[in-house]
């Protein structure tokens, strides 16, 4: 396949930025250009936009950066028509109508749409509430009908694309397993390490424990919850010790390697059901022993007892008897960290899903 191929990628956040991109499709732009495609990509959020995105306040920053944003955007339709594939991510304007996305529709000669959550249900982040309300969410919808095909996440959003666009691939998020490497320890920290990582809007969720936190202080579990991704995280009961750290792609993969155990708590709702089970993936990956709310994909990547540990949300009891159960049982942790690691490794690392992201964009090729 000659160096043709071009493909312009529209994307909400800076590259190594958002663990949707990083995660997902940004690990393939050298597997991608080996196999033929010259990757151009464009950002509406620059870097100075995405460092004050999820700080509260700062509205007339924000105002001005979006404006940026539609900029950028204006200048991507007047060369849309040299690329073969545009690649959407997500959306390709924030608010509003579909307007914009009509116009992609017009001038691009094939469009792919990778699409990882559930976005269309409107959710915001706290910082940025205040303008939910503003948000396209139609656009999603629109971007599902028209695009040549739709990359997917979970069973479940793909069984809701499907219902727009029958061409559909689901690729879950994926882990680098020769960066994510195992977790060497010989035994556990002192106090034990519970630890979550996610971002600022998703760490309300990391509340969901917060009784279980407060059972284990009365069973006297030596313990310690590091939140990675949001440092100004708190607790309501100020007796759970947490230590908090921001995120920062250097010393991701070191910060996780501290996790004694990984949680995953999620709500019983819909937006949940288009979550790939990216934190339990990098938990896993590490060979953590990994504890997840039982809902959505976690059914497809956790088998109970094996590689790691489903639990219903509200089972209080039950979160609590497993954590004290790994934390007192060193070698079965172990094991079910090595099995973790080898279902990343034969299910959801890069290695194991690159020909599937490779397929989709030969298959749409073909069709030019």
């Amino acid at each position: 396949m000659k160096l043709t191929n071009n493909i312009l990628i529209l994307c909400p956040y800076p590259k190594d930025r958002a663990p949707s991109q990083r995660l997902k499709f940004e690990q393939y732009y050298t597997f991608f250009e080996e196999n033929g495609f010259k990757i151009t990509i464009s950002s509406f959020v620059n870097i100075k936009f995405w460092n004050i995105l999820y700080q509260k306040g700062k509205v007339i920053k924000k105002i001005y950066y979006t404006l940026v944003g539609y900029l950028v955007r204006i200048r991507d339709l007047f060369r849309i028509h040299k690329f073969d594939v545009v690649y959407i991510h997500l959306w390709a304007t924030p608010l509003g109508p579909p307007i914009y996305e009509f116009f992609i529709k017009l001038l691009a000669k094939k469009i792919i749409y990778d699409i990882d959550d559930m976005v269309f249900l409107g959710h915001s982040s706290e910082a940025n509430k205040h303008f939910k309300f503003l948000k396209g969410q139609q656009k999603m919808i629109y971007l599902m009908k028209i695009a040549d095909h739709v990359i997917t996440c979970t069973p479940y959003l793909d069984a809701f694309v499907r219902k727009f666009n029958k061409n559909t691939t689901d690729i879950s998020s994926s882990i680098n397993t020769d960066v994510y490497t195992l977790k060497q320890s010989l035994k556990f920290n002192d106090p034990i390490v519970i630890g979550w990582s996610g971002s600022h809007s998703t760490s309300k969720y990391l509340k969901i424990l917060e009784p279980v936190f407060i059972e284990l202080k009365k069973r006297k579990l030596n313990f310690v919850v590091h939140v990675i991704g949001d440092k100004n995280f708190k607790f309501n009961n100020p007796e759970i010790p947490v230590f908090c750290k921001e995120w920062d792609l250097n010393s991701e993969v070191s910060d996780l390697q501290k996790f004694d155990i990984g949680v995953y708590p999620l709500p019983e709702e819909e937006w949940v059901l288009g979550k790939s089970g990216l934190k339990a993936i990098q938990y896993m990956a590490l060979g953590i022993p990994t504890i997840a709310t039982a809902i959505g994909a976690n059914f497809r990547i956790i088998k109970h007892h094996y590689n790691g540990f489903l639990i219903e949300k509200n089972n209080i009891l039950q979160w609590t008897d497993v954590i004290i159960y790994i934390a007192n049982n060193y070698k079965l942790a172990k094991k079910i960290g090595i099995n973790a690691r080898n279902t990343v490794i034969q299910h959801f690392s890069v290695e194991a899903l690159k020909h599937k992201y490779l397929q989709v964009l030969e298959n749409v090729m073909s069709t030019l």
